[in-house]
């Protein structure tokens, strides 16, 4: 419920303020009368007359009607306050700072409760409790340090924790990051951080609004909401980053499957995120940094393309260039050389002894001259360079503001995006100083600054959310669903096979029975080789309920005989004996989010490497193809070393049919398909397990 009295009140009270600027009450005060607000400031103290310069009331009765009231004072006052304020001085907003609410006891959930009822009895919004406060260009009502430099350009970061909205912001002002404005939201129970982002989104102007979000998230209270105004302020030219903290959550707890075994929390997170276009970060450092990456980079395109990166590295110092290079590389970007006619005709403009293969080192005694004519070289002579990072410190011997001032009309005059590795803060602070003073960030650690690079050019754009049902029979898929009777256990191999069937995903000839002749006439069939698994138990490896490569009647038979006695075994099933790379594809309902996709190498490689990657169903292809493309085993799937690659585009039409099978099926929560067989152009399943879940309304 964000409203004008809110963002732009015209006079704000603050219940508690005082004259102690080392305690919240004096330093909210503080803050707001130092960022000169323009509106009326009032200021209640029992004790006081006089608070800061601002005259002081002694009691609420005294105010007159007001917009914004900023309480600080104890939990136990808040809920009178607040209904009076509402009640009989028109305020129609509130950022209460005040701890000791939901977050600590029962007693402070039922006092937050009253607050938050008065609040929707009265229109009014509610930032907390439980946080910093709320930073604008309009009004400083925090009681932290640092304040950023504020401008319309700047970042809107928003954060679930105060402590680390403080955290970020003392990482961001080291880096000459500007802001917008700073969302402290506290307890959130009425704007939380995607309330926040609805706002955003639905009053957005790409004209006047900032087109940079950074998020601090501890908790997802409504994934479709963050999902959909994230992706709608991205299709509309903004730039996301977040942190999603506490996503640690083992998967073990529902160990049934591989999938079950891997899936997770942070699964859904990172399907959420993927989905959404948002780049994911892991603390505040990379956060930060990738909020500098974004205002040194205008243009969203940048970030959106098929081919990798190609970087152009100038330095005066040889270590960090290289450290660079690796760390590019590592990334998957580019660091191409510069050779024959070219590196003759740079060369000439610099210092002997300068290298110019790239990284181009201009030497320790290279001037702001030389620098320039790096630069303008990769800006105007190398078409094939995306972008050039530059590091220039200093060990103290000279001063830096004429090489700055170079960096600083190149960064404004070149079309290709400039990122200045400035890593002397301390030796040349001041020259540092100086030069964020201009409007530039500065990166001051090259290898954060590929790091967040790369997290930036992983993250796809967002994905359609339309749900593909060409060559899916949805008809059949419910009417296999509604025809089961049982709810909580494994489908038997025939209902699976039906399902994957109806959503198209091809599977190998099999056959199930606990009659041996039965299973003999298949195998007599389909030919041999042929494989042997037991029906009944769920990780049939576990028990020796698997043979391979069985070549011949007699063998067969023994396999039987042997399966039919374990534990628990019901039946055998054969299939027919496929060779090919192996995949893997599974499925978790987690609540709030839907079903999370997972895919990766398969048969045993699935738990021990752990290499997956996720996606939120409905999967597009583009979705599907990305999520194939960012595991590190990729190249493996692209083909290396002589071995032919897989089908792809099979691989990723089986994860889109799979989702869509999902999404009409949401009584299905656990399930894998592990392996699938790639060989060739052909990628098939041939083992898989589906537990169905029946609600108890059904």
């Amino acid at each position: 419920m964000i409203n004008q009295q809110l963002l732009q009140p015209e006079s704000i009270v603050v219940i508690g303020g005082s004259n102690n600027v080392h305690k919240p009450g004096g330093a909210v005060v503080r803050n707001i009368l130092g960022g000169n607000y323009s509106g009326t400031l009032r200021i209640v103290n029992p004790k006081e007359d006089e608070v800061q310069g601002v005259r002081a009331f002694h009691d609420v009765s005294e105010l007159p009607p007001t917009d914004l009231a900023i309480l600080v004072v104890a939990a136990r006052y808040c809920p009178d306050y607040v209904d009076f304020l509402a009640r009989e001085k028109q305020v129609r907003a509130f950022i209460i700072i005040s701890a000791g609410f939901s977050e600590e006891t029962t007693e402070g959930a039922r006092l937050e409760q009253r607050i938050l009822d008065t609040c929707q009895q009265y229109g009014c919004a509610l930032i907390g409790p439980n946080c910093i406060g709320l930073l604008t260009r309009w009004h400083h009502s925090v009681f932290t340090k640092p304040i950023p430099r504020l401008t319309a350009e700047g970042v809107d970061f928003i954060s679930g924790s105060g402590a680390t909205a403080v955290y970020v912001l003392e990482s961001a002002v080291s880096k000459g990051l500007p802001f917008n404005s700073v969302w402290s939201v506290g307890n959130g129970h009425q704007i939380g951080i995607e309330d926040v982002l609805e706002y955003m989104d639905e009053h957005f102007d790409a004209s006047r609004d900032s087109l940079i979000k950074l998020l601090y998230i501890e908790n997802i209270a409504n994934p479709d909401k963050m999902l959909y105004h994230a992706t709608s302020l991205i299709r509309k030219g903004c730039r996301i980053a977040a942190i999603k903290a506490g996503s640690s959550e083992s998967g073990s707890r529902a160990a049934s499957s591989h999938t079950g075994a891997i899936a997770s929390s942070d699964s859904a997170v990172e399907a959420l995120f993927r989905k959404a276009g948002i780049v994911r970060c892991f603390s505040r450092e990379e956060l930060t940094t990738v909020g500098c990456i974004f205002q040194a980079v205008k243009d969203s395109n940048f970030f959106h393309r098929a081919t990798p990166l190609n970087i152009a590295i100038v330095t005066h110092a040889g270590g960090p260039g290289v450290m660079l290079t690796d760390a590019l590389s590592k990334g998957g970007m580019n660091v191409p050389p510069i050779e024959g006619s070219q590196a003759d005709e740079l060369k000439a403009q610099l210092l002997p002894g300068s290298s110019v293969a790239n990284p181009i080192d201009i030497l320790a005694t290279g001037t702001p001259q030389h620098l320039a004519a790096a630069i303008d070289f990769c800006e105007h002579k190398l078409p094939d360079i995306d972008a050039i990072m530059v590091i220039f410190g200093t060990p103290g011997l000279v001063q830096l503001y004429e090489t700055y001032d170079v960096l600083h009309a190149k960064i404004q005059e070149c079309r290709k995006p400039i990122f200045p590795i400035l890593p002397s803060v301390n030796t040349a602070g001041p020259e540092v100083h100086e030069f964020l003073k201009k409007g530039h960030v500065n990166f001051a650690d090259e290898v954060t600054l590929a790091t967040a690079l790369t997290q930036v050019m992983k993250t796809p754009a967002p994905a359609d959310q339309n749900v593909v049902i060409m060559g899916v029979d949805v008809p059949r898929i419910r009417r296999i669903i509604d025809s089961l009777e049982g709810s909580g256990s494994f489908l038997p191999p025939t209902l699976v096979h039906d399902l994957l069937s109806a959503a198209g995903i091809p599977t190998v000839p099999e056959f199930v029975s606990a009659d041996r002749e039965a299973l003999l006439a298949f195998a007599d069939n389909v030919g041999y080789p042929v494989v042997a698994k037991v029906v009944g138990p769920v990780h049939k490896s576990d028990i020796g309920g698997v043979a391979l490569n069985i070549r011949s009647r007699e063998v067969l038979t023994a396999e039987f005989d042997r399966m039919m006695q374990l534990e628990g075994v019901t039946a055998v099933m054969v299939q027919k004996m496929l060779k090919g790379t192996e995949l893997f594809i599974g499925a978790k309902y987690e609540q709030r989010f839907g079903h999370v996709v997972l895919c990766g190498l398969g048969g045993i490689f699935v738990e021990v490497l752990r290499d997956v990657s996720s996606g939120l169903a409905p999967l597009s292809y583009e979705e599907a193809e990305s999520m194939i493309h960012s595991l590190r085993a990729y190249k493996i799937l692209k083909g290396t070393r002589g071995q032919q690659g897989i089908n792809q585009r099979k691989f990723a039409d089986i994860l889109v049919r799979l989702s869509t099978l999902l999404r009409f099926a949401t009584e299905i929560k656990e399930m894998d398909i592990n392996p699938l067989l790639a060989d060739g152009d052909d990628i098939i399943a041939v083992d898989a397990r589906i537990l169905v879940v029946r609600e108890k309304s059904e």
